[in-house]
């Protein structure tokens, strides 16, 4: 009992500082960054995040011993508090956390700095009441002076890791994977805490520079030795045939083949892409290629020719790269390039990444009216973003390239009673259910983004390009799917076939409207407009080949190492005949593995190195 009063006459003035730090980050996750909660584990998680993070720094200061103990006890709560206060003053400019690669922004802290001023508050004094009450204590002489005990330093650091632990525990039970979800800081900080998540920052930017430090130029030798071998010569048909016309990409949320030319309760599901299709050239066999970078995976593969990252996002952990984009090359070439999105201009660190890519103009949710009538789910709603994307473009100097990313199609695929424009699948699945009124809601906001553009007279001078992004239903909701495709069971080829995604080029006035067959997939989209530009890709590094090219050859690898040819495909160790899936026997694969690796390879060798910073 002696030995425990002890303890806790040492360790009282460390809690005490443990207690503070804890509550001023829950109260500022409230008041300051305005993180909400969507149920009562979200608010427990808010509430006890800070809490092992608290106990790790204030530890720091068990290490010492006699007054010094108790002064590295407020030191520490005061470099947290800086910590927490550079974040609260970024946030309120950015409306996002400070990452390492936003430290080395040169124009972000320039802008921020300008305004520093003006971000201040009376009110944050609040965040050093806790510093003032624990230095009076100490001045007053109440708080006793005590040895240096390393059992209890050490402990305390144990303990930390495992209230961490605990933390990590819980926030996975409300979501899966989250430290792979490197894209979404808001997310990281309301799971695991303001402090953690910067060492978890430190931590993936750490790898990313080690493996950077090692490459050199002789590195890129080899990999311009292999692009060499892919290149095609274009069609020489339709090479240069959209010279100085605007050029517009839709990236289609979450859509996949499979609703195409397909109905619903006798309703068609895609009216109108079914009717762009048959006055358009069309891609069959067009693959999403992304990973957990999903959307910006899709972004990076059309700007690069590259492959994402296995995991994680490129977009986060690569920004910093030199890039030899699509948007850096059109700028070269006389086009204004730019992104219209109606999201949060940090999600997916698109603000930092594409300025790396060379954009000139990003359209995000401050360029939009948002409100409750016009906005669901993810956002602004389509028909509305589409609507307003108009003046817009109209802002714009010509010849622009501009990509437009969709929102509502989105899960959890959420659509008010006004919108759905045909009924739920009735199926064991909500996800599912609700995914076919979404897309024909996105499909009708494409219909009014045709139409508008039509009345504006902005129609027949431009080039468009759509494609699905990524998949939207995943393979947790194969026995729905099995019942909409009537099959008995979703197989490992059926669930490859699934990642097809529509790939349509639209040409204002071409009289020539084809389905395409050839197997591709997203890392062919960069040399195809450009070939469509009239721009030579021969010298480019790219794994891609023009989608129109006669002499490309007709395959996908997606970023597991599954691949896809004309006669088969090949997931998980196993060779399927097309069309029907049966397996065959591997050797008809292997011919295509070593290509299939090294178009991986090579390309993640150039993201991991910054290979380009040579070229």
């Amino acid at each position: 009992m002696t030995n425990i009063k002890s303890i806790g006459s040492r360790l009282h003035f460390w809690g005490l500082g443990v207690f503070f730090l804890t509550l001023k980050t829950y109260i500022l996750y409230k008041i300051g960054f305005n993180i909400p909660a969507d149920n009562y584990l979200q608010e427990f998680i808010l509430i006890i995040n800070p809490i092992s993070s608290a106990v790790l720094l204030l530890g720091l200061s068990l290490f010492f011993s006699g007054k010094m103990r108790n002064v590295m006890v407020i030191v520490t709560s005061a470099v947290a508090t800086i910590i927490l206060y550079l974040n609260l003053v970024y946030y309120r400019f950015f409306s996002d956390f400070i990452t390492l690669p936003v430290l080395f922004q040169t124009n972000n802290a320039k802008n921020l700095s300008s305004s520093v001023l003006e971000l201040m508050a009376f009110q944050d004094l609040f965040l050093i009441v806790d510093l003032l009450i624990l230095t009076f204590l100490l001045l007053k002489g109440k708080i006793p002076t005590v040895s240096k005990k390393k059992v209890e330093a050490f402990a305390i650091v144990g303990l930390a890791f495992l209230l961490f632990f605990v933390n990590l525990q819980i926030a996975h039970k409300e979501r899966s994977e989250l430290l792979t979800r490197s894209f979404d800081r808001e997310l990281l900080v309301k799971n695991i805490g303001m402090i953690n998540y910067h060492i978890y920052d430190a931590f993936i930017q750490s790898q990313s520079k080690t493996q950077r430090v090692f490459a050199n130029g002789s590195d890129m030798e080899e990999v311009i030795d292999y692009r060499n071998q892919l290149y095609k010569e274009p069609d020489q048909d339709l090479f240069g045939i959209a010279k100085d016309k605007n050029i517009i990409v839709l990236s289609l949320e979450s859509i996949q083949s499979f609703v195409i030319n397909k109905t619903l309760d006798g309703e068609e599901i895609t009216p109108f892409l079914n009717e762009l299709i048959k006055e358009s050239y069309y891609f069959d066999n067009f693959y999403h290629q992304t990973a957990q970078g999903k959307t910006s995976d899709s972004e990076f593969l059309l700007a690069n020719s590259l492959f994402g990252r296995d995991s994680g996002s490129v977009f986060f952990t690569h920004s910093g790269n030199s890039f030899n984009a699509l948007p850096e090359i059109l700028g070269e070439d006389g086009y204004h390039t730019s992104v219209m999105h109606a999201n949060n201009k940090s999600f997916w660190n698109r603000d930092v990444m594409y300025q790396s890519l060379g954009y000139d103009s990003f359209f995000d949710i401050n360029s939009y009216e948002v409100n409750e009538e016009n906005s669901i789910g993810w956002g602004l709603k389509d028909k509305d973003f589409f609507e307003q994307s108009i003046d817009l473009l109209k802002s714009q100097p010509e010849p622009y390239f501009t990509k437009f990313i969709t929102l509502t199609n989105h899960f959890p695929f959420e659509l008010g009673e006004e919108d759905r424009l045909i009924n739920e699948f009735d199926s064991n699945s909500g996800t599912l259910n609700r995914y076919f009124p979404t897309v024909r809601y996105m499909d009708d906001a494409v219909e009014h983004f045709f139409t508008r553009m039509k009345e504006e007279g902005m129609y027949e001078d431009s080039i468009f390009i759509l494609y699905g992004d990524h998949y939207g239903i995943s393979e947790n909701h194969n026995k729905a799917m099995s019942m909409f495709l009537n099959k008995e069971e979703i197989t490992n080829f059926d669930t490859i076939q699934l990642q097809r995604v529509p790939m349509i080029v639209h040409i204002p006035g071409h009289d020539v409207h084809e389905i395409k067959n050839t197997v591709s997939g997203q890392i062919d989209l960069k040399p195809t407009v450009m070939h469509l530009l009239g721009i030579e890709s021969e010298y480019d590094i790219q794994f891609g080949s023009d989608l129109f090219s006669p002499e490309r050859d007709s395959f996908a690898v997606l970023r597991d190492g599954s691949f896809i040819t004309d006669d088969y495909v090949y997931t998980k160790g196993v060779c399927y005949s097309k069309p029907y899936g049966w397996e065959t026997i591997t050797s008809n694969c292997e011919p295509y593995m070593d290509k299939a690796q090294q178009d991986l390879g090579y390309s993640d060798k150039i993201i991991y190195g910054d290979l380009l910073r040579f070229y």
